[in-house]
């Protein structure tokens, strides 16, 4: 089960990129004007690469006639609103779909109530009270350019009676056959002893109502055990659910941050396949050049009339060591061949 056996070589100057700014998590849905929409998120590069997504992050929209693009920037879809609000100063982890008629945009959001001064002056504070209050919220529109709503209350808190207890993020969506959504997302629980504050990264499913985007259903125990993922990506096909995730150890498939392919049959019951490697950070260029990233994470994959067409991800051109050494970042798009069988 490899993504990486369809996926083509990258043309230069695709994806989404730009000057002055942090690039990240690629998501795209093509609009009712036949464009390519990208929903990313951008941070200033006056703020360092990581943390500085937990400073300063905002979603935004570029827009590309063909799904490769390059994209342009369009507008920022979800800015600042004030501290008051529980995502008022971050917006992060964009994911759009097309549900019932409507734009759905998935997103983790935070707040803290730090000064513009302070941000610079106390990052370390800024961090980790922002970190602590990051949450899943779904913004709605009926046209991919807006306007968007924005909820007063996030749709998947934490659950103070559960494993799921320090933070939820990185939502990755799937509509089912009665409309409701299978979300597959980041969680944490905060530690009690020692100097960390909360626990490793560990993956949790819900299901969200078609009509309230209320969970409705609420997984009870990670989707995997002792296991550690990162920035799932969810899709059905011929009656199964499929996931693709960043394995942050190489644990699974054998390559440290490269990606692992799971399988589910109701999308609370997982199975990663051992030794599997799904995708690689190395890609090819059409120049004939292969390249390691220094990160390739936060996969995204486009499908058109039921078929998988382009690949998102998010890139770095740091060491591959965590966010070591990145000066630069953006969203780079794959194109996947059709002539040849992933094996999913």
């Amino acid at each position: 089960m490899q993504l990486s056996r369809i996926m083509m070589p990258v043309n230069q100057g695709s994806g989404f990129k730009m000057e002055n700014y942090w690039v990240w998590c690629a998501s795209v849905v093509k609009g009712e004007d036949g464009q390519y929409h990208m929903f990313a998120s951008r941070w200033k590069k006056d703020l360092p690469f990581h943390p500085g997504w937990l400073l300063g992050s905002e979603v935004v929209r570029a827009v590309s006639k063909d799904p490769q693009g390059p994209y342009k920037f369009a507008e920022t879809v979800l800015p600042d609103r004030g501290a008051q609000f529980w995502d008022g100063k971050i917006t992060h982890n964009p994911h759009i779909i097309k549900h019932q008629g409507r734009y759905l945009l998935f997103y983790t959001g935070s707040t803290h109530p730090f000064s513009d001064s302070e941000v610079q002056e106390n990052t370390s504070a800024v961090v980790t009270v922002a970190r602590a209050g990051k949450r899943i919220g779904i913004a709605v529109a009926d046209s991919v350019y807006g306007p968007w709503k924005r909820f007063d209350k996030p749709a998947i808190d934490v659950d103070c009676h559960g494993f799921d207890n320090f933070l939820t993020s990185n939502a990755a969506p799937c509509v089912l056959d009665n409309g409701d959504i299978l979300v597959v997302y980041k969680t944490r629980s905060y530690k009690t002893e020692g100097r960390q504050l909360h626990s490793n990264m560990m993956l949790c499913a819900c299901v969200i109502d078609k009509s309230t985007f209320e969970v409705k259903k609420r997984g009870t125990a990670p989707l995997f055990d002792s296991i550690e993922l990162e920035d799932p990506f969810v899709w059905k096909e011929g009656g199964k659910f499929y996931m693709i995730a960043k394995d942050m150890t190489g644990e699974v498939c054998g390559q440290k941050q490269g990606g692992i392919i799971a399988c589910s049959g109701d999308g609370f019951e997982w199975k990663a396949q051992k030794g599997a490697l799904c995708y690689s950070r190395t890609l090819k260029f059409a120049d004939g050049k292969e390249k390691t990233m220094g990160n390739l994470e936060r996969p995204f994959i486009l499908f058109e009339n039921g078929k998988m067409t382009h690949a998102f991800f998010a890139a770095s051109d740091g060491t591959g060591s965590g966010f070591d050494n990145v000066t630069e970042t953006y969203s780079v798009s794959i194109p996947l061949n059709p002539c040849i069988n992933a094996e999913f």
